[in-house]
C-alpha cells in the first residue's frame, strides 16, 4: 500500500508545524559576520583557518556535506549517485 500526502505550505508554515525554532534572525547575524571575515581576508591560508574553525570535522566534514548536497541534487532530478539492485 503507497500512501502519498502533499501539503501546500510556505517555508515558514512547515517549520511551524514541524516544530522547529526559528533561528532566521541567528541565520542573518551569522552571515552578518561571515560577510566582513571574508571581506577582510587578505589570504588564501586565512581562509583555510577559518574553514577549519567553522567546518564540523574540518576538511572531511566539508567534503561529506558536499556529496551530500550531490546526491540530494541528482536525487531532486530522478537520477541516483549509486546504483540500485532491483528484484
Amino acid at each position: 500500500m503507497k500512501v502519498t500526502v502533499e501539503l501546500d505550505c510556505t517555508p515558514e508554515e512547515a517549520r511551524r508545524m514541524m516544530g522547529l525554532p526559528d533561528v532566521a534572525k541567528l541565520n542573518e547575524t551569522y552571515v552578518k559576520e561571515l560577510s566582513k571575515f571574508l571581506q577582510g581576508a587578505s589570504s588564501v591560508e586565512q581562509l583555510q583557518n577559518f574553514t577549519k574553525i567553522i567546518a564540523p570535522m574540518g576538511e572531511a566534514g566539508i567534503k561529506m556535506f558536499s556529496s551530500f548536497v550531490s546526491g540530494a541534487m541528482g536525487a531532486g532530478n530522478g537520477k541516483s549517485s549509486s546504483t540500485k539492485k532491483k528484484d
